[in-house]
């Protein structure tokens, strides 16, 4: 019974991600079915390793005989993820340590770490509190109004605790990038966060210097994750770039809001824990 549990679950979280990411809606809601595509089938694959373990190999569930294997399956998905998620740690903590060997120093107010690059380059690194790095080559680029515009975005990604929480979404790519349009759902993501801190720095400064910034700032010195670092602009698609240089420039175009009680679909991912008390 195990066994069509694990071959149910995997058919029912591939044919999940087989849809692809919709450009027609508007913010809001392109950022709710992004992550409800990108973790429906991730938890309801761990909902059911974790059912399959708390149940274990003896006994039976409606007169089908357990054993061994499903189990072992169940314990070796858990397990990666584990292994996954030690990973990726030690890349982020590898990360802080080196930024953390750049001087110190002031931006509009704002401390940070200065990278000593030519290239035009800010991001916020780093997971609950990160670490601002500006780079030499962004100070010597962009004027005082640029640079406010450029760290008014970086605050927005503070505000929103983006490198913490694409950090645990991160790991969930790293764990399913078997399933079926996982970088399609990933690149959405980082597009509507980018979006969204664009949105959050032009309520407070000109969204027109934000979008001149943009053109200026478009390569990363760094090869961070983008797991833990949240970069003014980096090597992306140009379709990327042009959409938020278009939504910066866009006064008419907000982000729709979202209703709580949509995220309850997510609920349905963990029904795989209901069948543990019937098994005996």
């Amino acid at each position: 019974m195990h066994l069509v549990m694990i071959l149910a679950t995997v058919g029912l979280a591939w044919g999940m991600r087989l849809s692809v990411p919709n450009d027609t809606l508007d913010d809001g809601r392109r950022w709710q079915r992004a992550l409800m595509c990108f973790l429906f089938s991730p938890l309801l694959l761990v909902a059911t390793a974790v059912a399959i373990a708390c149940m274990g190999t003896q006994g039976n569930m409606v007169g089908w005989i357990d054993g061994w294997p499903s189990y072992v399956i169940a314990l070796g998905f858990l397990g990666f993820m584990v292994l996954f998620f030690a990973h990726l740690a030690r890349e982020a903590r590898r990360s802080l340590r080196r930024i953390r060997t750049y001087p110190q120093q002031t931006f509009a107010g704002k401390p940070g770490r200065l990278l000593d690059s030519t290239i035009a380059f800010s991001a916020q690194i780093g997971l609950w509190q990160p670490e601002l790095v500006v780079s030499r080559g962004l100070l010597e680029t962009l004027d005082a109004e640029h640079l406010e515009a450029v760290l008014a975005h970086e605050r927005a990604h503070v505000y929103y605790r983006d490198t913490f929480c694409f950090f645990w979404l991160g790991w969930i790519r790293r764990c399913t990038a078997w399933l079926p349009n996982t970088e399609a759902w990933w690149q959405e993501l980082l597009l509507l966060r980018e979006k969204r801190a664009d949105r959050w720095a032009a309520r407070r400064v000109d969204p027109l210097l934000l979008a001149e910034s943009l053109l200026l700032v478009v390569r990363s010195p760094l090869e961070q994750s983008e797991s833990f670092c949240a970069a003014f602009s980096c090597l992306a698609p140009q379709s990327r770039l042009e959409e938020r240089i278009d939504a910066l420039l866009d006064e008419t175009s907000a982000s729709g809001k979202t209703s709580l009680w949509r995220w309850a679909g997510l609920l349905v991912a963990l029904i795989p824990l209901l069948v543990v008390p019937f098994h005996t």
